[in-house]
Order: C-alpha cells, then sequence, then structure tokens
C-alpha cells in the first residue's frame, strides 16, 4: 500500500516537473520576443587606447571649474552607476533639477538625458563638463589647454588617435568617453535565462517576467535595455502631476510636454531613488504607480511583489564589470 503511494506521488511530482518546464519553455519563447540578452564587451586590442582614455578623462576632475568633480561624482560605477540622490549636487552645490540616469548600459538607449536632447553617449559626456550648474568648466579651450598640459594625456590623446596631427580637441572628449562607456554593459542572470537557461531565475521571478508580459509593462519596457528605446508620455492613462515639461524643452512640441525617454530597467534595484526627479524611494512604490498612471491597472500585492522579482534579475554582478 505504502509502495503504491510513493509511486503515485513520485509520478505527481513527475508530472509537475514536466508542466513546469513547458510552461518554462512558453515563457522563454514569448520573452524573447520582447527582448534580446546583453553581453559583456570585449574591448580588441585595436579600441582599447581609446577606451583606456576615455577611462581615464571619466574620472579626470580637471575637467570641471573647480577640480575636485568628475562624471563618476554623479555616476559613480561602483554604485551602478549612480550617485543614489534624487538629484545630485554640481561643484557650487547647487543641485540639478532632473535625477541623475546610470551610465552603465546607457549607450543601447535610443537618445541620453530624461529628454533625449543628446544623440549618444558621445554627445551626453560633453554636456556636463560645461554646463554651469554640474562641472562648470568655462569652455571647451579650457577642457583642451589643462590636458595639453599634462604629458599623460598628450601621450594618451595621440595613441588613441594616431592619424589626427592635433588629437587633443574637445569633440574628441566625447568620442573618448563614449567608447568608454559602450563597455559598461552588464549581463544579468536574466540574460542566461533568455540564452535558453531555464534555470536562471527563481520560480518567483519567472511568475514576475509572466506578469510583467501580461499586465503590459513590456509596451515600454522590452528590448536590449529592458526599456530606453522610446519616449512616453509620464501619466499616459492617469495624469502624473510634475512641472517638468520633459521633451517639450528640447522639440517645443505640444505633444511632447511631460514626454520622458523610457529609462531602462538594467540594475533598477540598485539605481533609485526613481523618476525624472527622483521622488520615489521605493521600487515596489514605483511598480505600483507606473501601472496605475501607465497602464490604468491597481495591481494586487502579490503581482507587485512578483515584478519586483523579476526586475532583481536584472541586476548584473559588477565584479568582473566595473572598470574601479
Amino acid at each position: 500500500m505504502m509502495r503504491n503511494i510513493w509511486l503515485t506521488l513520485i509520478y505527481l511530482t513527475s508530472l509537475n516537473l514536466f508542466a513546469q518546464k513547458l510552461d518554462d519553455k512558453e515563457l522563454l519563447e514569448e520573452a524573447k520576443s520582447y527582448f534580446k540578452p546583453i553581453s559583456k564587451v570585449k574591448t580588441t586590442k585595436e579600441q582599447a587606447p581609446l577606451v583606456n582614455l576615455g577611462k581615464a578623462l571619466y574620472l579626470e576632475k580637471q575637467l570641471s571649474g573647480d577640480g575636485k568633480m568628475s562624471c563618476n561624482e554623479c555616476h559613480n560605477l561602483k554604485k551602478y552607476g549612480v550617485d543614489n540622490l534624487p538629484t545630485s549636487p554640481g561643484i557650487k552645490g547647487k543641485n540639478g533639477d532632473r535625477n541623475s540616469p546610470t551610465v552603465y548600459n546607457a549607450a543601447v538607449h535610443i537618445a541620453q538625458f530624461w529628454d533625449g536632447r543628446a544623440k549618444d553617449v558621445e554627445e551626453q559626456a560633453l554636456g556636463p563638463i560645461l554646463n554651469p550648474i554640474e562641472m562648470a568648466l568655462p569652455s571647451e579651450e579650457e577642457a583642451v589647454k589643462r590636458l595639453s598640459a599634462m604629458e599623460k594625456y598628450v601621450q594618451m590623446f595621440k595613441e588613441a588617435f594616431p592619424k589626427e596631427k592635433s588629437p587633443i580637441v574637445y569633440k574628441n572628449i566625447g568620442k573618448a568617453i563614449g567608447a568608454f562607456e559602450r563597455t559598461l554593459l552588464t549581463p544579468a542572470p536574466f540574460d542566461k535565462f533568455l540564452k535558453g537557461d531555464l534555470n536562471a531565475l527563481s520560480l518567483q521571478q519567472k511568475r514576475g517576467l509572466r506578469t510583467f508580459i501580461d499586465v503590459g509593462c513590456v509596451a515600454c519596457h522590452d528590448g536590449i535595455g529592458v526599456g530606453g528605446g522610446q519616449y512616453q508620455k509620464l501619466g499616459l492613462v492617469k495624469e502624473y502631476k510634475t512641472h517638468d515639461l520633459g521633451r517639450y524643452n528640447v522639440t517645443k512640441d505640444e505633444d511632447d510636454k511631460f514626454v520622458f525617454k523610457v529609462p531602462g530597467l538594467r540594475n533598477i534595484e540598485k539605481t533609485g531613488p526613481y523618476f525624472h526627479d527622483g521622488s520615489i524611494k521605493e521600487l515596489r512604490e514605483v511598480i505600483r504607480i507606473m501601472a496605475r498612471h501607465q497602464l490604468g491597472q491597481e495591481l494586487e500585492k502579490n503581482q507587485v511583489d512578483d515584478i519586483h522579482a523579476f526586475l532583481t534579475s536584472l541586476t548584473a554582478d559588477l565584479k568582473g564589470i566595473s572598470p574601479l
């Protein structure tokens, strides 16, 4: 009798495992229709001089007015590319009006800054250097002057731009920093799942992925960056009150009022506080707000918890990735 019971239990367990595996395979195939895995960048021998120069410039404090601030102050590579502040203080102690986005995986986005005013990371890198609230260097000429006075950079620019007679020019600063930032890609457990490892995610993370797809989050948060590939109005279904006019400030198009670049969700667990103004501290609250205002849905607690669990699968281990 006992033997029959045990055989029945074993049989039922096998059926459940088989059904779960089928469900996982189905989920994987559906996920692959929305997302693409990201891989760690391998720098070639030819690319290395430019990338190394970009890293040095990213950390170079002489590119700020008082010589005390680098890109890394607001986009700390050891803190998943952010400073975990609502908005960041510049060299004079005055804060900007928007949250500093992470530089990790930024290169795969459609554009840069919350309003998309820079077309790529190369262009974006040059903005804060001259911004009077941020790094506040007085001019492009001052940047060139300071770097030209340092033998280290004379040699590094020469190696990075071997075909140029006078390589220390302002635009090349952006090219170098951009080349470095293009190496800052962070594969995570979710990428292992997308590549076919059905055990890369926990059961709750898989439920969260299913919920993330079913409630419609993938309408904006898709692709290689799990977002970052389009612009969207904040408060698409239900008004979200903010004084920031978003992309309208760039385009002056009435349709762009309160429109922002959709943030990528890679490492989102580590990059709070959230939203363009850094006003929301808790990721679960962000999930609730986004469902309410963008999708017109009020999520149950278990749905929020499951989506949160899925989002943690986008967190990379920076060991072996972070260059610091």
